[in-house]
């Protein structure tokens, strides 16, 4: 006497597009474009003197940036033998904050490298 087994269900409609759609790989997603169009500091970035991107820290670069604008503000000041008022009505600043502009160059002078200094050189000219 023949054994009789259950008789299978074919497999649904649905369950066959999930087959086949599992079976073909993804689209791979489109590379983003990129454009190398630099900021204020270089052309490009890969022809940037600076160590780290201004995008990337944000308050790095704008302490440097700032410190680079009390060298070039105290470089003038040195060069043209400014008295603090001239300097002041020069710059448009106080006279307290001429003060200040020096005291933070001449500290930064002190305790900078030359690679540094060439680092500050292109971000003053950059401004």
């Amino acid at each position: 006497m023949p054994v009789s087994s259950p008789a299978a269900a074919p497999p649904s409609a649905a369950a066959i597009g999930a087959v086949r759609r599992a079976a073909v790989p993804p689209e791979p997603e489109p590379e983003p474009h990129y454009a190398d169009d630099g900021c204020e500091v270089a052309a490009s970035c890969l022809a940037c003197p600076l160590p780290r991107c201004k995008y990337d820290d944000i308050r790095w670069y704008e302490r440097n940036r700032r410190l680079a604008n009390d060298l070039r503000m105290t470089a003038v000041i040195e060069r043209e033998g400014l008295s603090a008022e001239e300097a002041a009505a020069r710059f448009g600043i106080t006279k307290r904050t001429v003060f200040r502009v020096l005291r933070r160059s001449r500290q930064a002078m002190r305790e900078m490298t030359a690679d540094e200094a060439a680092v500050f050189a292109a971000m003053a000219s950059a401004s």
